[in-house]
């Protein structure tokens, strides 16, 4: 029988020597197990450790892992491999050579192929047409109500601009759909913009946009997506719903600046999802020139945290001034705290906010100290050593095993990419059903993780994510989350908070679980409520 080509990276170390499974692993990962479940270190653990260590995609495009993997193949395959590789050495470099031409990205498919690594060409995510027909029940609280009307109003009039400020989980992509369908409803034949940085923000505008015109809607009109491989033909983007990625528009005005100013004609409106970003210098020009092409197109902000930072007022500012000081912000009655209100009214979970207080076993230098003060956030190096803590990384497996006995859906902000797979990993030698998502996570394996993350099963999930879960992603029965993240950013931080604190009138929880994870000399935050009203001070025009 002819053996089938190739062979997969869980066979290839399965094979593997203990000792090359645990430089496979890293020293980190291997400690950490040894201090909580020592008994766990067997050859079985090791190999599902090992797997787990990153994305197979990631394991083939990362030199370490790529140099490892080859070194641990039988001397057999490794001679397949060189000759789908098409190379012809003696034995004695063979493994050299290999490594040197894969490391090449031409010979990436090959590569994938042979360890049987395969990327979706068209995933979930990337399904939808480019170009979609919809047809004529979507409700607003009363509080989401008023913050349409208000919205509306201003649009109506000169500057015809505003920013809508609701805190995360107040349904604010839902009462921006009201605004856009009522603008659409008035102006048949023109085109409303709406713009966002990240795929799951579009898709989520794009899906949500669709759903409101069904039940809102009085004539058919089309939604065009165009981020990602999405490509619809611009020039037929008349009228309808046109959401798109700030990088691929911006592209497109490089290489055809006249077509950004025929949008800029069509556009009735544009509007900007996380507004705090607007005033990059790359993003100001592009919505300002959609929104300057024609007199009386609207530009309508949507955001949680109306500025960029929390400590830089000049940078805050300037958002405010992008949006010439004009604002609507969801009111508690009287003077109470809107946050407070939703949580009592049960629109947002009641959140508990605690500390775990973790020793990296470091001291951050003055470099260090002078690059945070710079940047307005952690340098990635700072961020590395807090991942490489072993005792850290105990403590906070330890902290969410403690949240799974009280909640069934907890979220993990993790520290770096490596992080999350090394939470993941460890969580799920312990018993707990835990995955890691990622920037290296294809699309299919993200689909089918938060499909099971968001699925009506009772058995505690953890999802421990990198850079990846702070917007656009909706999983009301989350009720805990670990920010195990330390972050500079209040935008950042509520966020995260966000993701946790859906109330059950919106589909949620009537309490929440918030632990952050403290490191001595890295600032932090309180609480969701402060969060919101941070900003307030710098929209009172001068």
């Amino acid at each position: 029988m002819t053996r089938a080509p190739g062979i997969s990276i869980k066979s290839v170390l399965h094979e593997a020597p203990e000792f090359k499974l645990k430089e496979f692993i890293g020293t980190q990962t291997v400690n950490v197990l040894s201090a909580l479940n020592p008994e766990l270190l067997n050859r079985e653990n090791l190999v599902e450790l090992a797997f787990n260590s990153a994305e197979p995609l990631e394991m083939l495009r990362n030199t370490r892992y790529r140099r490892q993997l080859i070194d641990l193949l039988p001397l057999a395959k490794a001679r397949e491999l060189a000759d789908n590789l098409e190379i012809r050495v003696k034995d004695n470099s063979l493994y050299n050579q290999i490594f040197s031409r894969a490391s090449k990205a031409e010979w990436e498919p090959t590569l994938r192929k042979f360890f049987g690594v395969v990327i979706p060409e068209r995933a979930p995510g990337d399904a939808e047409d480019d170009v979609t027909e919809i047809h004529p029940n979507y409700g607003l609280f009363p509080h989401q109500r008023m913050v349409a009307n208000e919205a509306l109003a201003k649009l109506r009039e000169p500057p015809y601009k505003v920013l809508v400020h609701m805190p995360t989980g107040a349904g604010k992509t839902r009462t921006a759909m009201h605004i856009v369908t009522e603008v659409l409803q008035q102006n048949p034949g023109r085109l409303v913009i709406w713009l966002a940085q990240s795929a799951e923000l579009l898709e989520q505008a794009a899906a949500e946009f669709e759903k409101a015109w069904s039940s809102l809607g009085a004539f058919n009109t089309r939604v065009f997506r165009y981020w990602g491989k999405h490509e619809p033909d611009v020039e037929t983007a008349l009228e309808g719903f046109f959401v798109a990625g700030f990088g691929k528009l911006n592209a497109l005005s490089k290489k055809n600046g006249n077509m950004i100013l025929r949008l800029g004609d069509r556009a009735v409106l544009t509007v900007i999802d996380e507004a705090h970003q607007a005033v990059a210098p790359t993003y100001s020009a592009l919505a300002s020139c959609l929104y300057e092409k024609k007199p009386g197109n609207g530009l309508l902000g949507l955001s949680a945290t109306p500025g960029r930072t929390w400590a830089d007022l000049e940078a805050d500012e300037a958002v405010s001034r992008f949006f010439d000081y004009h604002k609507v912000i969801l009111r508690g009655p009287g003077d109470k705290n809107p946050v407070h209100f939703l949580i009592e009214e049960g629109y947002l979970a009641h959140p508990t906010f605690r500390t775990l207080n973790v020793e990296p076993g470091f001291e951050l230098n003055q470099e260090d100290l002078d690059a945070i003060k710079k940047q307005h956030e952690i340098p990635e190096s700072v961020l590395e050593r807090l991942a490489s803590s072993e005792l850290r990384s105990v403590r906070i497996i330890s902290t969410i095993e403690d949240l799974c006995k009280r909640h069934s859906r907890v979220i993990v902000f993790a520290s770096t990419v490596s992080h999350a797979h090394l939470l993941s990993s460890i969580l799920q030698l312990r018993g707990t059903e835990s995955s890691a998502v990622t920037a290296f996570t294809d699309r299919l394996s993200r689909e089918r993780i938060l499909t099971k993350y968001k699925s009506s099963s009772t058995n505690p999930i953890v999802v421990c994510n990198y850079g990846v879960l702070t917007t656009g992603f909706d999983a009301p029965k989350t009720s805990a989350a670990v920010i195990a993240r330390p972050t500079r950013s209040l935008v950042l931080f509520s966020q995260m908070v966000g993701r946790a604190i859906r109330g059950p009138r919106a589909g949620g929880n009537l309490e929440a679980e918030i632990v952050t994870v403290v490191d001595p000399q890295l600032p932090g935050f309180g609480n969701i409520a402060q969060a919101f009203m941070n900003w307030e001070d710098i929209w009172n025009e001068p």
